[in-house]
């Protein structure tokens, strides 16, 4: 494979990690008004419910990204253990904020907290991960 279109790929996947990242953020906004909110703000509720899933792929798929433009440059997947092991941590938190999300019922804080608190990991993990994308690429 060439080396300009692994450098392409390579940009392309941190420019679409980029994009996830800033998602995220965005979700975690609308999650934080719901929660800080005393009426329901069902419109807010609703599109973080509806956008929820479609993030947690879009993730995921940029993590699969990562991996194929590694192999395909290196045919490694641990040339870069660190990126990896964060990128594991992100896809492994994604899942489980998914499934804890499903367990919301009412107004019950256990699983709220929880589903808060990965949320919070989550873009801490991104903000590690790009930072670790960063040197990779300069």
């Amino acid at each position: 494979m060439s080396t300009e279109l692994i450098s392409n790929l390579r940009l392309l996947h941190g420019a679409y990690n980029t994009v996830v990242i800033l998602l995220f953020v965005y979700q975690g906004i609308l999650g934080f008004r719901i929660r800080k909110s005393e009426k329901k703000p069902i419109h807010i509720i609703r599109r973080h419910r509806k956008t929820g899933p479609v993030i947690a792929i879009l993730g995921i798929l940029g993590f699969i990204a990562g991996l194929t433009v590694v192999s395909l440059d290196s045919g490694r997947i641990l040339k870069y253990p660190f990126h990896l092991i964060i990128g594991l941590t992100i896809v492994f938190s994604i899942i489980t904020t998914f499934i804890i999300s499903r367990k919301i019922k009412g107004p019950e804080p256990y699983w709220r907290n929880r589903h808060y608190a990965l949320g919070i990991l989550i873009i801490c993990l991104y903000a590690v991960q790009a930072f670790l994308g960063l040197g990779i690429l300069l």
